[in-house]
C-alpha cells in the first residue's frame, strides 16, 4: 500500500510550480528555431548579401 502511495506522490508537480502556466513544448521548439535562424541571418548577413548581389 505504501509503495502505491509513494509512486503517485513522486509524479505530482510541486505545489509552487503547479500555479505557473507552462507553455506547450512545441512553442519552445518553434521559438528556438526562429531564434537560431534569425541569429544566423544577422551573423552571416554580409555573406548572404554577396550571394544575392552576384
Amino acid at each position: 500500500m505504501e509503495k502505491k502511495k509513494s509512486e503517485t506522490q513522486e509524479n505530482k508537480t510541486p505545489s509552487k510550480m503547479a500555479r505557473i502556466a507552462w507553455p506547450k513544448s512545441i512553442y519552445g521548439v518553434i521559438a528556438a528555431i526562429i531564434i537560431i535562424v534569425l541569429g544566423n541571418i544577422i551573423y552571416y548577413k554580409d555573406f548572404l548579401l554577396s550571394l544575392i548581389g552576384n
